[in-house]
């Protein structure tokens, strides 16, 4: 249990760190954004998969 907290922060930090520096995380091609008069949706679904993924291969990576 503790490795996964440890990965969790780490993965958060660098996440952190790489949005200031201007990943366009949240912003992808591929997210869904439907604007009509003054109400928004936003469904950022190719974030959600890129995430899911490096979280699944870094809790494959820790789990061995």
């Amino acid at each position: 249990m503790s490795r996964i907290l440890i990965a969790a922060g780490i993965v958060m930090v660098l996440l952190g760190l790489l949005m200031q520096m201007g990943l366009p995380l949240g912003r992808l091609p591929g997210d869904i954004r439907i604007q009509r008069g003054n109400s928004s949706f936003y469904f950022p679904i190719v974030t959600c998969l890129i995430v899911s993924v490096v979280l699944s291969l870094l809790f494959a990576f820790f789990r061995r």
